[in-house]
């Protein structure tokens, strides 16, 4: 089991940065792949990006790619999302999610085995 708690939403103006973190308890959080969804009201709940256990590789959904930037501390057992550029469509409830570590990086979110509360950002034009 592990639990995962998310910080450092906000509401911020366009073309700002905001850093999401997410605090992992439990077990080994070395030993899973992590990654970063979020779900806007009235939509479906979507990929943002990826990392790999050993934090050698990452993924990114299109439409953030060279915007954010997914990061891990395995000593801190802590998830990062640098998100700069910021859009009003990137406005969502933004989760952490962690499963077994795979050679390819999964996006489909019910294959995710754990979940954070939820951390929301709020982008304003």
């Amino acid at each position: 089991q592990v639990q995962l708690v998310e910080s450092g939403g906000g509401l911020v103006q366009a073309g700002d940065s905001l850093r999401l973190s997410c605090a992992a308890s439990g077990r080994t959080f070395s030993a899973y792949a992590m990654g970063w969804f979020r779900q806007a009201p009235g939509k479906e709940r979507e990929f943002v990006a990826a990392i790999r256990a050993s934090g050698s590789s990452s993924y990114y959904a299109d439409s953030v790619k060279g915007r954010f930037t997914i990061s891990r501390d395995n000593a801190k057992n802590t998830l990062y999302l640098r998100m700069n550029s910021l859009e009003p469509e990137d406005t969502a409830v933004y989760y952490c999610a962690a499963r077994a570590d795979t050679i390819r990086l999964i996006t489909t979110p019910q294959l995710w085995s754990y979940w954070g509360q939820g951390t929301q950002v709020t982008v304003s034009s």
